[in-house]
């Protein structure tokens, strides 16, 4: 943060990927208002579809989503600028997903085109090595055409001492695994989590109380319901409807609220953003806002704000959200981002 406000940056796609964006954009972020004022391309890096931060440095890593899977790694200042610290195959192709494990050590890649999920260690300036394993997933669902093989689409490390779990599209499965901090190296925890057939899940969100997680179903419009036990297991709890709206419901990012209370999901195709009641048992439908756009591809909660990434509309649109209610509100006019589809606070 600086004193102008906090740094946001936007993943989208490049050229490379049939995009219209030419990297990583930086933005700053007005706490108050919750206004972006873009500061234009920070890293002219392809694809890069999907970033996350190193917990206790200020590194940025963002996934490269090519035929080629890569990663790559950036410095970043006090402006938001960043500095290249290297890229590194992930030996899977069009990787969509990372996130930071093993209590900043490990750099966990879902590809999605390759089915596979990678690990990089981490040194003590939050520089990947050399991968440390590649694990494949086999299988495939009903969906001839997106369920043909593995599509791993989200990694989720435990912020406790569970289980890491992949989530994967193509398999209807959720994976669990245990990092070797050691060696780097996913150890299985069986059995995988079987989704219903043709749900096609995407990403998984945690509740705070670290017992309670959702899976959107990308293929079949769904939220559904789980119960993390001791062990690391999940019980399937039940499952509802991602929207209420007609035609064409592809759901993509999904994620609580930071007091626990409420549930958020945008769906694509009918442009919105659902936000559930989850203080009792099944999520309840208790809002579904309009998002402006058509292809609300991922979001981000921010203080008392929502920034919601439009893939297909070149924007991200800023919201309120109502402290009591949960319901977000639009505020300002959308921000000209090309192809975002990622916002990372």
């Amino acid at each position: 943060m600086t004193g102008q406000g906090e740094i946001v940056h936007i993943g989208g796609y490049t050229a490379h990927s049939g995009g219209r964006g030419t990297g990583i954009v930086a933005a700053r972020r007005d706490p108050g208002s919750g206004e972006l004022t873009p500061l234009g391309t920070v890293a002219v890096t392809p694809s890069p579809s999907f970033l996350t931060r190193h917990p206790r440095l200020p590194v940025l890593y963002a996934v490269n989503e090519l035929p080629d899977g890569q990663v790559s790694a950036f410095a970043v200042d006090a402006d938001g600028g960043l500095t290249s610290l290297g890229t590194r195959p992930t030996g899977g192709a069009e990787p969509c997903h990372l996130a930071v494990a093993g209590g900043g050590g490990h750099l966990v890649v879902a590809n999605y085109g390759g089915g596979s999920v990678t690990v990089f260690p981490l040194d003590p300036d939050g520089v990947p090595g050399e991968r440390s394993d590649l694990v494949e997933h086999e299988g495939h669902g009903p969906d001839p055409e997106r369920q043909d093989r593995g599509h791993a689409h989200m990694v989720s490390p435990d912020p406790g001492r569970g289980p890491l779990l992949a989530v994967d599209l193509g398999t209807d499965s959720i994976y669990r695994y245990d990092l070797d901090g050691a060696s780097g190296r996913l150890v299985p925890r069986a059995p995988r989590v079987r989704t219903t057939p043709g749900a096609g899940p995407r990403h998984l969100a945690r509740h705070p109380d670290g017992r309670r997680c959702w899976v959107a179903g990308e293929l079949d419009g769904s939220v559904t319901a789980y119960e993390l036990t001791g062990d690391g297991a999940l019980h399937q709890r039940g499952r509802v409807e991602a929207s209420d709206r007609t035609g064409h419901v592809q759901p993509s990012e999904i994620a609580v609220g930071p007091d626990g209370r409420f549930l958020y999901v945008a769906n694509r195709g009918v442009g919105t953003v659902a936000v559930f009641a989850v203080t009792g048992g099944l999520p309840e439908l208790v809002a579904e806002v309009d998002t402006g756009g058509e292809w609300p591809r991922h979001f981000a909660l921010a203080g008392e704000h929502l920034y919601v990434a439009d893939e297909r509309a070149d924007m991200i649109r800023v919201f309120r959200v109502d402290a009591t209610t949960g319901v977000p509100a639009p505020v300002g006019e959308p921000v000209a981002v090309s192809s975002p589809t990622c916002v990372l606070p």
